[in-house]
């Protein structure tokens, strides 16, 4: 079992110029970055309904009474983000469901781009759902980078801490980011920032020190009742530095996959759509009773 860790703290300034640039290196990595993903398509989505989740017929067993609700990142969706950890954690004998969240009009298959206070809304309905359809008080979720991150605006905003039992964030934005050296070179190019905020406001919202993040933070990281747990790599390059990812509270564990496998080279987006070792550890978190270790043969 590893140590609580605290988040470090740093966010960076807050200048507008400073600003702008961090909206266009966030645009620019995440577009990078869900390249690496494949297509949303017809055969896709048959691949997940026949995988087994999304099913709205499934009823949640004994050995694991609550459904599982997979939250996407960034230019992300409900498929795309899911193809290896769904699948894993149906053949682990999860009812497990995905949406998809802030679409922006005329935008397909990317997602995870509006306000997010209104991407929680959409979360809420969605767990409304889930619950409705399969009898269970409560949910666990887990997230991938925005999606991770998200959710806690539900859990402290919007009731949410009555309906989830757990938060599973993988690499989450949870205290903004800065994006590295990437933002320094940004700001040479005046008006570039503003104009990619306007089209995708979940940017400007996931830049540190934006009003959005200082309000999710504000009081503290979590809320009584809720089980969270951080899995981060060393690695990350979007949501940097990547320790900002930890939360600090009383039911807390913040893990760093280097920790528990030294050759995992995933980065932010490797680490949530096909790591095996961060996929070992949200089994451990969604059933901590039966937890085995993880290493770099899970």
């Amino acid at each position: 079992m590893l140590p609580r860790n605290k988040p470090s703290g740093s966010r960076g300034p807050s200048g507008s110029r400073w600003q702008r640039g961090l909206r266009a290196a966030a645009v620019a990595a995440t577009l990078l970055t869900a390249t690496a993903l494949p297509a949303t398509t017809a055969h896709a989505q048959t691949a997940a309904t026949s995988s087994g989740w999304n099913d709205y017929s499934c009823k949640p067993s004994a050995a694991h009474p609550r459904p599982v609700v997979l939250v996407h990142g960034t230019f992300g969706n409900s498929v795309d983000n899911w193809l290896v950890l769904a699948p894993y954690l149906v053949k682990r004998g999860y009812c497990v469901f995905s949406l998809d969240y802030g679409q922006l009009p005329g935008v397909p298959l990317f997602n995870g781009l509006g306000p997010i206070a209104r991407s929680a809304e959409q979360l809420d309905a969605f767990v409304g759902k889930v619950r409705g359809a399969t009898g269970a008080a409560k949910v666990d979720l887990v997230g991938h980078s925005q999606g991770g991150m998200m959710p806690r605006y539900y859990l402290k905003f919007l009731g949410g801490a009555a309906e989830v039992n757990a938060l599973v964030g993988i690499a989450p934005d949870n205290h903004g980011t800065t994006l590295s050296g990437l933002t320094k070179l940004l700001p040479y190019f005046p008006g570039v920032g503003d104009l990619l905020t306007l089209a995708t406001p979940s940017l400007a919202d996931q830049v540190a020190g934006s009003d959005f993040i200082t309000k999710l933070n504000a009081g503290g990281d979590t809320v009584p009742g809720v089980h969270y747990t951080v899995i981060a790599t060393k690695y990350d390059e979007v949501v940097t530095p990547y320790r900002t990812q930890f939360l600090d509270g009383p039911d807390v564990r913040n893990v760093v996959v280097q920790d528990l496998c030294p050759v995992d080279l995933s980065e932010h987006v490797t680490v949530g759509t096909v790591d095996l070792v961060a996929y070992h550890e949200v089994a451990n978190a969604l059933d901590p009773a039966h937890a085995t270790r993880t290493d770099c043969f899970n």
